[in-house]
């Protein structure tokens, strides 16, 4: 039941590079003072005893166990968990600081192979649990409160007791994992290792992705330009990847018997498909009176008789050029907390205090922005490309209310904790949600609400139909390539087939925006991730209407929600606001907020 705690890659990060006040960076000595501490080496070979030990005591023997035998083995795992977790956050935290340092590479390749080897000796834990019956499993936990506590855990083991295969088998998948890992890494290193040239100026990815939100159409043109023309560069090696990695997973799902490709990531996220599926549909359904609308919009906005692919993210031309110093930031998503409710602010201090952000871009550095949660007995980081945008502060809210949430939901311990994809976000994009509210309320101008307006519908485009558009790509791609190896060209057809039908006809399409699906780091890390965010931002936005229907004692339930962690499903969690995300019409209340921004945005035309 090891598992390995990694970041989460927000897709539609703003990107970054230079100063803006003094930027804070991580500071890594929480989990290991440095690469070669003693505690390091400590906890390896207490692992590789511990796991064989496990082995021994429990392999053969679980049918046998009485309840208090199975609470110590299962507390046993627990602590298994937290240590291989200490050493893999670490690795990778270091890893991501720089990913084309090549000791941090080897450092973190060398700890995920020993800690893979280690821990094949528990591959039996998961799979001899599923052969217990249903009720001899549920009269140990009727017997001890303590180990009931963790039923969430079996019945999260035991909904993938269909698809398991032999005892053999499934420790040489285990063995085999840190092959996908490698192809992980290179598509890790080869995008961190792109260099682009913009107006005689040498940049990263983050740096250059930027410069499609600058006021210069000009730029934001050469900027696209350049970044086509190195992904096309590049595409082969990024095609490799995609194949290799839907090839693999499509072995794995074939011989575990799982239906579709997503089948996996519904299981792990814990969530129905046919929820999924309601809310793809009511997206997709929406794409019209969303994205269609609002571009075309921002077409007349811009003077406009097309929009380009570089007018997308374009700042709206009443829109003054404006940097936001780090402070300015701090100060804007803090006070936002505080309004809220002052203990959420209070948990979001330390962040800034204490070394558990790294804010600044620097070569090398992984893209995008994440929050870890690390391990419960440490506490999360949260990485940054700071570059002073507005959209910038909107992300360091978002990832802060990772944060907090990873802060609280520690408190389930480390089996627990773990946050289901698509509760994850819920109180990273509420956090977004009170940040905007109180720039919005705080406006001081028509102009200045229509920019917060239209910029908080992009972002929740972004969050919504965007997502949702890369959802049905990797639905495309995974299952064409069920039918063989996929070319460049095939990937790039699949990738402009659902551009076209999300962004609208307000659109053309530059030649090179064809390999734009190339550097979207959750196709590689985290397949079928990206529904989440639109899962969460549709969440959201029916919790803020409760909020704003009926304050009182929203924050206690609120609390409480994100407490839980993984101990409670998205049906049990919603129940106290009277929400319920099965109902066919529940994607509606949070996408008909999003029509109701573009309705005000509309009435302003007039």
């Amino acid at each position: 039941m090891i598992a390995h705690p990694r970041p989460v890659h927000d897709a539609n990060a703003p990107k970054g590079g230079k100063d803006f006040g003094n930027l804070p960076e991580w500071d890594l000595t929480d989990l290991y003072a440095s690469d070669d501490a003693p505690e390091i080496q400590r906890d390896l070979d207490w692992l590789k005893e511990e796991c064989a030990s496990f082995a021994a005591d429990y392999e053969g023997k679980l049918a046998d166990l009485d309840a208090q035998g199975m609470l110590t083995c299962i507390q046993r795992d627990e602590r298994l968990t937290t240590v291989s977790g200490r050493l893999m956050s670490y690795a990778g935290l270091r890893y991501y600081q720089l990913t084309t340092d090549a000791g941090r590479a080897k450092f973190l390749s060398d700890m995920q192979d020993k800690i893979t080897t280690y821990t094949t000796p528990l591959v039996f834990f998961s799979l001899e649990l599923n052969r217990l019956a249903d009720d001899h499993l549920a009269g140990l936990l009727a017997e001890n409160a303590d180990l009931a506590r963790y039923k969430p855990i079996f019945d999260r083991i035991r909904a993938m007791k269909p698809y398991q295969l032999s005892d053999e088998m499934e420790k040489f998948l285990h063995d085999m994992g840190v092959v996908g890992d490698a192809w992980e890494k290179l598509f890790d290193e080869t995008i961190a290792g792109l260099s682009f040239y913009v107006n005689e100026e040498e940049l990263g990815l983050e740096a250059t992705t930027t410069l499609l939100t600058d006021p210069d159409r000009d730029t934001r043109e050469a900027a696209a330009q350049e970044i086509a023309r190195v992904l096309g560069d590049n595409i082969k090696t990024f095609a490799r990847v995609h194949n290799t990695q839907a090839k693999e997973k499509e072995v794995m799902d074939r011989w575990r018997g799982m239906p579709t490709a997503q089948t996996g990531r519904h299981l792990s996220n814990q969530v129905e498909p046919e929820v999924v599926e309601a809310l793809r549909n009511a997206v997709v359904n929406a794409y019209p009176r969303l994205s269609h609308r609002y571009y075309e919009l921002k077409r007349k906005w811009l003077g406009l008789d097309r929009m380009q692919v570089w007018d997308r993210n374009a700042p709206l031309p009443i829109e003054p050029p404006k940097t936001v110093d780090w402070p300015t930031a701090q100060d804007m998503v803090m006070s936002a907390y505080a309004g809220f409710d002052p203990r959420m602010a209070d948990i979001a201090e330390p962040f800034f205090t204490k070394g558990w952000i790294d804010a600044a871009v620097k070569p090398g550095k992984a893209p995008g922005a994440f929050a870890h949660p690390t391990v419960t007995d440490a506490h999360p980081y949260v990485m940054l490309n700071y570059l002073g945008k507005p959209r910038d502060v909107m992300t360091l809210a978002h990832e802060l209310g990772h944060g907090v949430h990873q802060v609280l939901a520690a408190e389930q311990g480390e089996l627990l904790s773990s946050t289901p994809l698509t509760l994850a976000e819920t109180a990273s994009v509420f956090g977004e949600m009170l940040t905007f509210r109180k720039l919005l309320d705080e406006a001081k101008s028509q102009a200045e609400r229509k920019t917060l307006l239209a910029g908080k519908v992009e972002d929740m485009i972004n969050t919504v139909v965007r997502q949702i558009a890369f959802y049905d790509f990797e639905c495309k791609l995974h299952e064409a390539r069920r039918g063989g190896e996929l070319t460049p060209d095939d990937i790039n057809a699949i990738w402009m087939s659902v551009q076209a039908e999300s962004l609208g006809p307000a659109f053309d399409f530059m030649d090179g925006y064809e390999v734009f699906w190339s550097y979207i780091p959750h196709f590689i890390h985290s397949p079928f991730y990206v529904y989440a965010y639109a899962f969460g931002d549709g969440l959201v936005n029916a919790l803020y209407a409760a909020y704003t229907e009926a304050p009182e004692g929203f924050q206690d339930k609120y609390f409480d929600m994100l407490r839980a962690g993984g101990s409670k499903h998205h049906k049990e969690l919603l129940a106290p606001f009277g929400l319920d995300a099965s109902d066919p019409t529940f994607w509606d209340k949070g996408l008909s907020m999003i029509e109701g921004f573009i309705d005000e945005l509309e009435a302003m035309e007039d």
